[in-house]
């Protein structure tokens, strides 16, 4: 029986509801599973992105090293061929400077020994000048004709001899057949002998060779059988 007044009655919880409250609450070791599960995944997902890119970036790393090497060889290759270049370039400058001072070397001995070569003739053609003026200086009261053509036929001999020595070469063309290489036709004589046709008749002026070069071709006339 209740007693009236100020008195007031606290209500307490059953043992019902404190098993309620307690079966709704989790154990606080298995709190929350999913939100843990989650947490699990994203770690094991930034892991295995965090691994990718480490992946990625050492194969990039591996392939720019790749392709840096032959790049390198290529560089080096061509530091190596501009070189060899540039001393190729630089021995044919030098050859070519050599080649031209050796050329104009061989032009002066060459000068020179065609000058040595013509002054050696010059100075026997000198002793012939002598001889021609000792006959133009005999007196004409005292020389007769037969000295004055011994003296010319002397000097002629003297001055074929010097030309000769100095390696001319008459050509024997009198009786001979036209060669064209070494003679001129200047005129034609008939002839009745079928043998004689296309030979020389007369030498109207003399040929000569010297050292073997045609210096002058006989002019000559050949016989024509008709």
């Amino acid at each position: 029986m209740s007693e009236s007044g100020d008195t007031t009655t606290e209500p307490r919880s059953t043992d019902a509801d404190e098993g309620a409250d307690t079966s709704s609450r989790p154990p606080r070791g298995e709190e929350n599973p999913e939100s843990d599960a989650g947490t699990r995944g994203s770690g094991e997902r930034g892991a295995s992105l965090a691994g990718g890119e480490e992946a990625a970036s050492v194969s990039e790393g591996d392939e720019t090293r790749g392709q840096a090497a032959p790049q390198d060889e290529v560089s080096q290759e061509v530091r190596r061929l501009e070189a060899e270049l540039a001393e190729l370039n630089d021995r044919h400058l030098r050859l070519a400077a050599e080649f031209d001072n050796f050329r104009r070397r061989s032009q002066n001995q060459l000068g020179e020994t065609g000058t040595r070569a013509q002054a050696a003739l010059v100075s026997k053609l000198l002793d012939v000048l002598d001889d021609f003026e000792r006959v133009m200086s005999l007196d004409p009261e005292q020389a007769t004709v037969e000295s004055v053509l011994e003296g010319v036929q002397l000097v002629e001999q003297k001055l074929h001899r010097v030309l000769e020595d100095a390696g001319l070469e008459p050509i024997e063309a009198e009786g001979q057949d036209f060669d064209p290489n070494a003679m001129e036709a200047m005129m034609k004589e008939p002839t009745d002998s079928e043998e004689e046709d296309d030979t020389i008749a007369r030498v109207l002026q003399r040929g000569f060779r010297f050292k073997g070069h045609l210096v002058r071709p006989a002019r000559v006339s050949v016989r024509k059988y008709d």
